[in-house]
């Protein structure tokens, strides 16, 4: 069943041409925005991993990664990755990268369970970055730090956008809010998660929700996080835990909040035992990259996923991430956006 999002009155101000244009634009320049405000080096990343030594990204602990036998290696299995959270810190300690510096990369990404609609794919492109931090930054405070920084490349990115093409204007507030879910949750006790999203950035229009994974004082989470990337189980310097978050914005053009980026500090050996404990996946502490953690093997990081098509989607204002990326929909969403004037690709 269509899942479409319909905006009551839209208008596809870039035509294709142009949207292809726009598209390398914002690319090329938010990257070097990116490599430059936090000192990555970009890298090649792989688009499938081997299953069974626990670096794919699990991300809810649900989604099924999609697998293919290699004849070479008397049919071990191969699984795309779903991200690179865990591979990227493999690779902070290969290349030997020293705390203030780190590594981004194009990720491309195949999700089967997607529920598909405006904002969500069968195809999943992002950039994911990561960098080497001290025990000290260790901190809600780096935290917010570095959220800033990416905040700011996003902005900047917002008005070459405008600046190359008029018809489009700038909405994107001159600072990012920041909130932790505990609070969001006592400030809407009767709403759901994404009902909660959707008001406060309404009333914001950019906001950082800090401390997703972990379960709340009404004993939900506001979201899903496995439990060995991520470090949402940390007691941090507010008395509240979680050292993760999320960036997302408000965006008129669909009316409702919109997630651009998935962050945060990882887990260090203590903060991975524990979270493990806590979703009930010990027997993953003997996986090869858990032990490597365990051990002590890894650089202590912080991390996380941009994505790009949805980034492009909301500085071009487009109305379905069809219109950015060339995907696989149902006929009937298909024909819907043909009929709202949002064709997909």
């Amino acid at each position: 069943m269509s899942k479409l999002i319909k905006p009551a009155s839209y208008d596809r101000l870039l035509d294709m041409k142009q949207t292809e244009q726009g598209i390398k634009l914002i690319k090329e320049f938010f990257q070097q925005n990116l490599s430059t405000e936090l000192r990555l080096r970009r890298v090649t990343a792989p688009l499938f991993v081997l299953q069974g030594l626990g670096i794919n990204d699990d991300l809810n602990g649900v989604e099924r990664a999609v697998t293919f036998p290699i004849k070479d290696l008397g049919d071990a299995r191969a699984e795309v990755v779903h991200s690179l959270a865990k591979w990227k810190r493999l690779s902070l300690a290969e290349y030997e990268v020293e705390p203030g510096y780190g590594i981004y990369t194009d990720m491309n990404a195949i999700r089967a369970d997607e529920e598909l609609d405006n904002l969500h794919s069968l195809y999943v492109d992002q950039w994911d970055w990561e960098a080497v931090i001290t025990a000290g930054q260790r901190s809600v405070a780096h935290l917010k730090s570095v959220v800033e920084r990416i905040y700011a490349a996003i902005r900047r990115t917002e008005y070459l956008t405008c600046e190359t093409y008029p018809q489009l204007r700038p909405f994107l507030p001159e600072k990012i809010t920041f909130i932790h879910s505990e609070e969001l949750l006592r400030m809407y006790p009767d709403k759901t998660p994404k009902e909660r999203e959707d008001e406060i950035c309404r009333k914001y229009g950019a906001v950082f929700i800090i401390g997703i994974g972990g379960r709340l004082s009404d004993g939900e989470k506001h979201d899903g996080r496995a439990p060995d990337y991520d470090d949402w189980s940390t007691v941090a310097e507010d008395g509240r835990m979680g050292l993760n978050g999320d960036i997302l914005i408000w965006y008129p053009v669909l009316d409702r909040s919109f997630e651009l980026s998935s962050m945060g500090i990882r887990v260090d050996a203590a903060a991975l035992t524990r979270q493990l404990a806590l979703e009930g996946k010990e027997d993953r502490a003997g996986l090869y990259f858990h032990r490597k953690l365990l051990a002590g093997e890894l650089p202590l990081s912080i991390g996380g996923g941009i994505g790009q098509s949805r980034l492009c989607m909301v500085l071009l204002h487009k109305a379905h991430i069809g219109e950015i990326q060339a995907s696989i929909w149902p006929e009937d969403m298909r024909r819907e956006c043909i009929e709202l004037g949002m064709p997909l690709i």
